[in-house]
């Protein structure tokens, strides 16, 4: 009678072997792979990034105190977690170090939903983005146009704000400002 083998954890030798036109992550030492972004996702993604790095990148127009990445790579509570966005307040990382990823968790991140994604988002990698003590996360869903944005109460995610459509909204943690979800789902 033969044994399946023994499955070890992913390394990040693992990962760098990935193909480039896939995102790679290790969650729970699983190597997790998806494919790069489609149009919608990248679409939406980008928009939300151009909302908010005016006036909280750069403070025009608003208070300024982040800074805000695409995709950056997170090895943060023993995992290598890929965000669509995420964000530090300057205070924390005043400027981008030379780093080929980063270990200092950010106050804030989004996740853009897909459907190849959206269960790894809202289970395994929420629960790690807590366990990182990230303050803020936001789930973008470009599809049916919603944005649920949570708080970090404890040790348990708290619905803060869910909104629908062509809407303009204050948001924790950008809250300082009015964001048009109409430009982020905008084609």
């Amino acid at each position: 009678m033969s044994q399946a083998p023994i499955k070890r954890p992913a390394t990040y030798e693992d990962l760098l072997k990935v193909p480039e036109h896939l995102v790679a992550e290790i969650i729970d030492g699983d190597l997790v792979t998806s494919p790069r972004p489609s149009a919608r996702h990248a679409g939406a993604a980008s928009a939300l990034g151009e909302e908010l790095g005016p006036p909280f990148k750069r403070g025009k127009g608003g208070p300024g105190g982040w800074m805000i990445l695409d995709e950056p790579e997170l090895h943060i509570v023993g995992q290598v977690l890929v965000p669509d966005l995420a964000g530090w307040r300057r205070e924390r990382m005043p400027e981008i170090p030379d780093v080929p990823f980063f270990e200092l968790a950010p106050d804030w991140v989004c996740e853009v939903l897909s459907p190849s994604t959206a269960a790894m988002d809202r289970t395994r990698k929420r629960h790690h983005y807590g366990r990182a003590g990230i303050r803020h996360m936001w789930l973008l869903d470009p599809v049916p146009q919603t944005l649920e944005a949570y708080r970090l109460d404890g040790e348990a995610w708290t619905l803060v704000a869910s909104v629908a459509g062509d809407t303009k909204a204050r948001i924790e943690p950008f809250d300082a400002i009015e964001l048009d979800l109409a430009a982020v789902w905008a084609r």
